[in-house]
């Protein structure tokens, strides 16, 4: 493996989704066509709408957070909450009341002004008019109500630490009242671009905004959508895009020329070993600590991802999460796994979805299980449709494997026993309550370690490894950051010299 490799970071299932692009019309249109100047990023995982108010997953957010659609706040690199839309803001003694003073002189790209009037719409229209089930962030939100033009304010029911950090993601996008009619295809936001061109499943083309409040993007920009890594940095060697992110083949790292420069990293992607706590044998918690230590997680990274995942203990915490410890929770040990089933000779089945790197894991678990003495059967389950139903929503599974993307997602996986890994400890649940409504941000992070420290001890779930970001770029290519804490893949910084 190449010593040029740094770390960095990247959210990464919208690149194991993967969709077909042409190489015909959209991939000569598309950038160099556009002018030369323009930086054209290439990746997987098309998205077929332009709406994540209806359609979850990451490929929408990551292509229009940042870009088109800006927040009250942003999340920077460290995962800090700073201002921007949003200049300032106070809150009540009882950490219920805020009231945020809004930037001045901003505009939406179709011309109609931001200000209070138009970021109460907006967070009315999640709690009233979204269907994506995040919208369930601002299920705290009691009230809104523009004081005056650049002043807002949002009452909650009780304290809620998650909900100001959610305002820096998606669900705090701000959008113009004229422009919501038209979100799948031509969407409407404050930030320095605005939609050029949106051809489904090829590319998605954005103009840089002269009239943007704050630093002009460097050039226009372009994502092309490749059906797979190889097509991508083909595309990239021919001088046809500037940016691979999210590439899935670390093998093809040792055939690049010395001038590209790769860039790796953590990202919100852990992919989970989930096991159905709800039936047998997974109901028993030392028959899921059995796995657990089981596992051999660096030998699953070294096979799938070249040495390149991180480790994160086995537990579902980003490093980029304040709560991320390093500590191992699940250390590799056959002989206490074979313990822990004290003879006992499990039989499951492993509902593979039908990703790469899925089956790659599937076949090493395989072998890792049955050494300890799990009976095991791997069954090929259709991604997307038949494994959100089977698996996700009939919870008609033993183990399955799948990344989950979401930042700061374990009140979402193991906060209710209705979700499909149907962990149930109302200890966690009081603490992750607890952290969300803490006073302090240090607070927030000491409760949220006894929960996860809690839910590893029972074996709730087990990462296996935290997704890499695998970012290529040209010579000459600058601004590429692929820390990504959030759902935003900002591209205005970005410009080749």
């Amino acid at each position: 493996m190449s010593v040029r490799k740094a770390v960095v970071a990247c959210v990464a299932l919208i690149g194991l989704l993967a969709a077909a692009c042409s190489a015909g019309s959209t991939a000569g249109r598309v950038g160099r066509v556009a002018g030369e100047d323009t930086i054209v990023l290439g990746t997987t995982g098309a998205p077929a709408s332009l709406d994540f108010t209806t359609t979850g997953g990451a490929a929408i957010p990551q292509a229009l957070m940042s870009n088109i659609y800006e927040g009250l706040v942003r999340i920077d690199a460290a995962g800090d909450i700073i201002p921007h839309l949003a200049t300032s803001w106070e809150v009540s003694e009882d950490a219920t009341d805020y009231l945020f003073h809004l930037r001045e002189g901003v505009s939406f790209s179709d011309g109609s002004p931001f200000n209070a009037q138009s970021a109460k719409f907006s967070i009315d229209y999640v709690r009233d008019s979204w269907s994506n089930g995040l919208k369930s962030q601002m299920d705290v939100v009691s009230g809104v109500t523009a004081v005056d033009e650049h002043t807002l304010r949002v009452t909650l029911s009780r304290p809620s630490q998650q909900w100001l950090w959610s305002m820096g993601t998606l669900t705090g996008a701000m959008m113009s009242p004229t422009g919501v009619d038209r979100l799948a295809t031509h969407p409407v936001g404050t930030g320095p671009y605005e939609l050029e061109r949106f051809a489904v499943g090829e590319s998605i083309a954005f103009t840089a905004r002269a009239d943007y409040w704050g630093d002009a993007a460097r050039a226009d920009a372009a994502i092309r959508y490749f059906a797979d890594a190889p097509s991508a940095v083909n595309a990239l060697r021919s001088g046809d895009i500037d940016v691979v992110w999210a590439m899935q083949s670390p093998e093809l790292l040792d055939t690049l020329p010395e001038e590209h420069t790769v860039q790796v990293g953590t990202t919100n992607g852990e992919v989970l070993v989930s096991m159905n706590n709800r039936r047998a044998p997974f109901d028993d918690p030392d028959v899921r600590r059995a796995v657990a230590h089981a596992v051999d997680r660096d030998a699953l990274n070294l096979v799938v991802w070249e040495g390149l995942a991180t480790d994160t203990g086995g537990a579902p915490v980003p490093p980029t999460d304040p709560w991320f410890t390093g500590h191992d929770h699940a250390p590799h040990d056959p002989d206490l796994a074979r313990e822990l089933l004290d003879g006992r000779e499990p039989a499951i089945t492993i509902s593979v979805p039908s990703l790469p790197y899925a089956q790659a894991v599937s076949e090493l678990l395989y072998s890792q299980l049955r050494d300890v003495g799990f009976d095991v059967t791997l069954h090929t389950v259709e991604f997307p449709a038949v494994w959100l139903t089977e698996v996700m929503s009939a919870h008609n599974y033993d183990m399955s494997i799948i990344a989950h993307v979401e930042a700061r997602d374990i009140p979402a996986l193991f906060g209710s026993p209705d979700y499909y890994l149907g962990y149930d400890n109302a200890g966690v649940r009081a603490e992750l309550l607890a952290a969300d409504t803490a006073a302090t941000a240090q607070e927030q992070t000491e409760h949220m370690r006894v929960a996860v420290d809690t839910i590893m001890s029972e074996a709730g779930a087990l990462t296996v490894f935290n997704l890499p970001n695998i970012v290529i770029t040209a010579p000459g290519v600058t601004g590429v950051n692929p820390t990504v804490v959030t759902d935003a893949l900002a591209l205005s910084g970005m410009e080749k010299q």
